[in-house]
């Protein structure tokens, strides 16, 4: 018996690092669909704060790491603009869980991820990235920030940049979701 499949999404506002970190944990060159930000999405996609970003996800972004001998994860990255987020149901289909990329200089980016995710009921951490290099709150004041009422949702922090933070994150997530199945009846004998 080969190893286990396991479908993990990667989500998150516009700008958040979610195409980085894909591309910086996955074995495999990752596949992209990045395109060169234009005129035509000035007035449209909110770069505050992100001024010097120049390409954007438009569909997704995949990637694979192998966790464990039995343990393989898919990486399903989404886009992170609105006019995108049709893309998000057929992305999270059999997802087994997701990893909520967050830019602690625009929390509020992150609302629609995790209002998507908790209303779908599939498993999910919130990963503060701390890719610019700077911690501005506690993960209490973000917890409270992002209004995650949930106490079990997990709250971390990783670098995107930075392959065994993004490790360390995607074991986080993969526990989080293993702790929420349903417990398989005992076999009868």
């Amino acid at each position: 018996m080969g190893p286990q499949s396991v479908k993990v999404i990667v989500a998150g506002g516009f700008g958040t690092g979610k195409t980085t970190l894909v591309g910086a944990v996955s074995e495999i060159p990752p596949l992209t669909t990045e395109e060169v930000l234009t005129q035509v999405s000035e007035g449209v996609d909110d770069t505050g704060g992100i001024e010097s970003k120049t390409t954007t996800t438009v569909a997704l972004d995949f990637g694979r790491r192998t966790i464990a001998s039995d343990l393989v994860l898919y990486l399903f990255g989404t886009p992170g603009q609105d006019r995108f987020w049709f893309m998000w149901d057929e992305l999270s289909r059999g997802a087994t869980g997701a990893m909520i990329l967050v830019d602690p200089r625009r929390l509020a980016t992150s609302f629609p991820a995790i209002d998507y995710f908790e209303a779908r009921g599939i498993p999910f951490v919130v990963a503060v990235n701390l890719f610019h290099g700077q911690r501005r709150n506690t993960l209490a004041e973000v917890r409270e920030a992002l209004q995650l009422e949930d106490s079990s949702v997990p709250l971390i922090e990783c670098d995107a940049r930075d392959a065994p933070s993004c490790r360390a994150a995607l074991i986080a997530l993969v526990e989080h979701a293993m702790a929420r199945m349903p417990a398989l009846p005992e076999a009868v004998g």
